[in-house]
């Protein structure tokens, strides 16, 4: 930030603009204390107030730094994160999860400010960071491990048992399948066309686990494949046909609604990310800050935009909606004009669905005149 001028700090001190931290501290001569310009003591009179470029500087001119804001120690955000970084790390390294007391202490928090503290940092509970961490390690231990039992072992897990009851919603399918690249999973797939080219939509026995839009139908399967490079791959019956019938439907009128069972797969913090979509209603659109405020992670703006390229289940998770903050539309993985499309469907069926409330709330005269 570039500030010119005393008045220009003034103001910001008038303001309490902690956008200015970091960048200049004022002193108040009838107190003898210099502060952060965010400052949340009781405002000073102009002519005794001057400017300091660092600590330093205030400190050489005789003034102590205020007991408030505490300007010479780190700002709040760096504390916080320094704090919620040496947790991170305690949870890596822990072969069992941490007591959230044990973190609290350690951080010198309570523990429910932690909680609030690591949530807003990470975007996600310190038990989901774990279990997130934990997931990482099981897939990749299960990579290059020798067997299943090793890998359980290696990854930090003191039981079979504990393993077993957690590895179907760290992996999405038992450890023995993943470690063979999905060889025993049955996937069921089948490709259509629609107004957006060809839609691909595939399920396990758990729901749909892939909607995906492209030009090549080939291409599509293909992708599908290199997910479940194992996997067995079986073509959908006519009742599958159906429910391709039920997306595609959507995809051209969403005002009909889609309600399916899905089978997601992704990290704690992706999961939150995907939840949050599936609530914003079809003609609606928000931003990724929105996203990223409503999970509790307003700092998490970039990973929030990850999450939803990360997303495989087209239109099922709504990722076409999230915008950038000025209403352009920002990436999208099938495509802008994919997104574009989409976007004008739904507004088209939001004003049908206005105008005719609208015709049903005009009362009807009953001398036939309009």
């Amino acid at each position: 930030m570039v500030i010119v001028t005393d008045e220009e700090r003034w103001e910001m001190v008038q303001r309490r603009d902690k956008r200015a931290d970091g960048a200049f501290y004022y002193s108040v001569k009838t107190t003898g204390v210099y502060c952060r310009p965010w400052c949340g003591s009781r405002p000073a009179l102009r002519e005794n107030v001057a400017f300091h470029t660092t600590c330093e500087d205030a400190e050489r001119a005789g003034f102590r730094p205020c007991k408030r804001c505490r300007p010479n120690e780190a700002a709040v955000a760096d504390q916080h994160a320094e704090t919620v970084a040496k947790a991170c790390r305690a949870i890596e390294e822990s072969e069992d999860m941490p007591r959230l007391e044990d973190l609290a202490s350690a951080a010198g928090m309570s523990r429910f400010h932690f909680h609030r503290v690591f949530k807003a940092a990470t975007g996600v509970t310190p038990r989901a960071y774990a279990a997130q961490r934990r997931a990482q390690r099981v897939r990749a231990e299960l990579g290059r491990s020798r067997t299943v039992t090793e890998a359980i072992y290696e990854s930090g897990f003191q039981s079979n048992g504990r393993f077993y009851a957690a590895s179907t919603e760290m992996l999405g399918m038992t450890p023995t399948d993943f470690r063979e690249g999905g060889q025993r999973a049955r996937i069921r797939f089948a490709v259509g066309e629609c107004s957006l080219g060809s839609i691909l939509v595939a399920a396990t026995e758990r729901g749909v686990c892939a909607i995906l839009l492209g030009d090549d139908p080939e291409a599509l399967v293909r992708d599908l494949q290199d997910r479940f490079p194992r996997a067995e791959l079986v073509g959908g019956d006519a009742a599958f046909e159906q429910l391709v019938a039920r997306v595609v439907t959507f995809v051209e009128a969403p005002g009909v609604g889609l309600d399916l069972p899905l089978d997601v797969r992704g990290t704690a913090f992706q999961q939150r990310v995907w939840q949050a979509l599936r609530a914003v209603p079809a003609g609606q659109t928000v931003s990724y800050a929105e996203i990223a405020a409503r999970i509790g992670a307003p700092k998490a703006v970039r990973a929030v935009a990850q999450a939803c390229g990360a997303n495989a289940l087209a239109v099922a998770i709504p990722c076409h909606r999230v915008v950038r903050n000025d209403g352009a539309l920002s990436g999208y993985r099938w495509g802008v004009e994919r997104k574009r499309a989409l976007l004008a469907k739904e507004s088209q069926t939001e004003l049908r669905s206005v105008l005719l409330a609208g015709e049903s709330a005009c009362p009807t005269r009953s001398d036939g005149q309009e």
